[in-house]
Order: structure tokens, then sequence, then C-alpha cells
């Protein structure tokens, strides 16, 4: 299999789950500043120029939320249950899509990618609007969790780590999530994780 990924936010849950499973996976880093998402070899792969991108044979998957699915299956492992529980993560998957992720990582664009690849200040109309939002629904995400150690059932899925991929970047990206500590202390949890702390491939630099 090889997974084309970069350290930006999407490849962030894909990497983390390909490394706690341990999946034997190539990496292929692409350089987004450079353009190498856009390249024809790689838009023939994904034609939305778009990371991370899976191919495992000859699927070629895009999409992290389907790539998580789809590790975690080949891996026979509980982070995507076999049972009623499926369901559920679809829920949490479906909701931090529409939701949860999406103010969070319009957070993320304004703070942190807007400075790494020099297009301007964060624009102040955005930033207000998705940190009412974020709060929101971290009010509904903090609710569920004060009497759970994770999103489904009592074990870990992929779920949560769809959930959780922008709260490693909280303080950077302004995200409010001091505010809710249950959502805190379940991603302390997440933190105990090595493939969740560090998920990205160490890059290899020419001398």
């Amino acid at each position: 299999m090889k997974l084309y990924w970069s350290d930006v936010l999407s490849p962030r849950k894909a990497c983390a789950v390909a490394k706690y499973l341990q999946s034997p996976v190539e990496y292929a880093y692409l350089d987004l500043g450079r353009g190498e998402h856009k390249t024809p070899d790689y838009l023939a792969l994904n034609p939305n120029g778009k990371v991370p991108t899976l191919v495992d044979g000859s699927l070629v998957l895009w999409e992290a939320d389907a790539i998580m699915c789809h590790l975690a299956a080949r891996s026979d492992s509980e982070l995507w249950p076999q049972d009623g529980r499926q369901i559920e993560v679809i829920r949490w998957l479906s909701w931090n899509t529409q939701h949860f992720t999406r103010h969070g990582g319009t957070l993320y664009f304004e703070y942190i990618i807007r400075a790494r690849f020099g297009m301007g200040a964060p624009d102040p109309n955005e930033v207000e609007q998705a940190t009412k939002e974020w709060r929101r629904f971290a009010k509904v995400l903090d609710q569920h969790l004060r009497d759970r150690r994770w999103l489904v059932g009592d074990t870990l899925t992929v779920a949560d780590f769809a959930v959780a991929v922008t709260l490693p970047y909280a303080e950077r990206a302004h995200i409010p999530l001091a505010e809710f500590p249950a959502i805190e202390r379940w991603h302390e949890r997440l933190n105990e994780l090595d493939a969740w702390r560090e998920p990205f491939p160490e890059l290899v630099t020419a001398d």
C-alpha cells in the first residue's frame, strides 16, 4: 500500500490510524507549497488534487475518513467495528464533517494555513463565525463525553481519530478547547497514544 500525505489536517488522521495499526504502508510525501498535489500523475489518482490518497493494489481511495475505515477493516481492527456500533461511528463521522471539524478546520485554515503559505492575515469575519459555530457543536460533544472514555462504546474507533483531528492545533488555531473539560479529558486520553501525538512519518531530506 502507498499513502500519499502532507503535514496538514486531513492526512493527520489517516497517518495516525496507519501508525496505530502498524499498517504495511509506504508513505509518499507531497510538498503542497511546490504544487506536488496538482501534478498530472497525482491528479490521475485523486482528481480533487487533495491529500491523502491511498493506493492498495487496484484500489485507489481518497478522503481520509474512507482511508481510515479501509485500513481498520483490512486489519480486522475494532477501530472499525463490525457490529451495531458501526452505524454510530458513521454518525459521528458525518456529524464531524458537517459541523465540528468544519468550523475547527476554518480556524485551522485562518490561523495556520494562511500564515504557512503566505496567504495574508486571518479574516476576522470568518474567525468570528467559525468560533461561534465551533462552540455550539462543542457543547454537543462535551455533553456526550461527560461519562464516556471514547465516542462509541467502550473502545477507541476511527470516530475518535476523526473528530479530534483539529484539537492538537487548538492553541495555534485559537480554538477555545479549555472551555470544554470533557473534550479536554478525552483528548488527553488520545495523547497517551504515540500514534496520535506523532502521526506523521519522519521526513528524510537530502544533505
